[in-house]
């Protein structure tokens, strides 16, 4: 569930890479790559420089890909390596996917996510997000079952001056293989509270009890404070899964463990939060990320993956050093 740092979700790992807006191609390079028609509709088509790919057709495991570098496109082109032949991806359509991406100019792999036991991810097919684009434009037309490989130009991926902090210097395209999952209905309206029985949490977890108003009491069991990041699921939900970046609706309580106070409660306050995943501490996104609507986290955060790095809260309920423990109820997305 909690993602290697190298494979963070496209949607988180392109915003907060600064993406620009996908621009028109030079004449230059669109007189030599001969790719100014390689969209239709809106959706990526072949060309002869992802042609040149040789791309792994195991679906089971993340896609290897070979390739004489650097390549050069002027837009994003698209070539399916397996057909799935299962629902086709519309505009708006939320696609469960798994998938690696590469350093177009020198092969090596960026990251990958959805294999070995990890969570796939689930990107939105909106156009009118002003980066991952060319990710957009690969998915759109795609197939349920398919597995599409696609060489995105800069402009349509990162931007035009790369991402240096994944070896992408300025102008470098990038080379995105998707498994096409599922595409995941609309979202449903929030859960009022979960169903279901709260499961035991493991050995090292708070007990978490409910008092008569529906609000959480939590007992920090005695002993040293953890220093591990930790998540126990105590309610599995049958919704959808949250995604990174996604809008989500919760209800949250949050202990610091080395005190025993509550710093934060949406049940305290009587309404449930609203926020996007990747607006919040990385301890707390990693824990409901891959988690479905419905579900209850148990999430233990050591302080690097906390307020740590921020040298604790401003109102001084979080020091720098601290643990803290938070309940979760996942209520829906938007």
């Amino acid at each position: 569930m909690k993602k290697a740092p190298l494979a963070l979700g496209l949607v988180a790992l392109f915003a907060l890479s600064g993406c620009q807006a996908a621009s028109e191609p030079t004449e230059e390079v669109a007189a030599s790559t001969g790719s100014e028609e390689s969209l239709v509709d809106g959706c990526a088509q072949s060309g002869a420089t992802v042609e040149t790919l040789t791309i792994s057709v195991d679906v089971s495991a993340s896609p290897s890909v070979e390739f004489e570098g650097p390549l050069e496109v002027a837009r994003t082109e698209k070539t399916t390596v397996v057909s799935g032949g299962g629902e086709t991806v519309e505009e708006l359509d939320r696609v469960q996917v798994a998938y690696a991406y590469f350093n177009g100019a020198t092969g090596a792999e960026i990251g990958h996510i959805g294999y070995d036991g990890e969570s796939p991810d689930v990107i939105p097919a909106d156009t009118s997000f002003p980066f991952l684009t060319g990710v957009v434009y690969t998915l759109l037309c795609s197939q349920v079952g398919d597995r599409v490989a696609a060489v995105i130009p800069a402009e349509e991926a990162f931007g035009a001056e790369g991402a240096p902090e994944y070896g992408l210097e300025a102008g470098s395209p990038v080379v995105f293989v998707a498994d096409i999952l599922g595409i995941q209905p609309p979202p449903e309206p929030a859960l009022e509270q979960l169903e279901g029985e709260q499961a035991e949490a493991p050995a090292g977890f708070p007990s978490v009890e409910w008092d008569d108003s529906g609000q959480p009491i939590v007992a920090i069991p005695e002993g040293e404070v953890p220093t591990d990041y930790a998540v126990a699921t105590v309610i599995n939900g049958e919704g959808a899964m949250v995604y990174d970046g996604a809008n989500i609706i919760v209800h949250y309580h949050g202990v610091n463990w080395n005190t025993g106070e509550v710093f934060d409660s949406s049940w305290q306050r009587g309404e449930p939060a609203s926020f996007p995943t990747s607006g919040v501490i990385p301890g707390f996104r990693d824990g409901l990320v891959g988690q479905t609507v419905g579900s209850r986290v148990f999430i233990t955060i050591p302080p690097a993956l906390g307020y740590g790095p921020s040298g604790g809260t401003g109102d001084g309920r979080i020091g720098a050093e601290d643990t803290i423990f938070f309940v979760v109820d996942i209520l829906g997305l938007q």
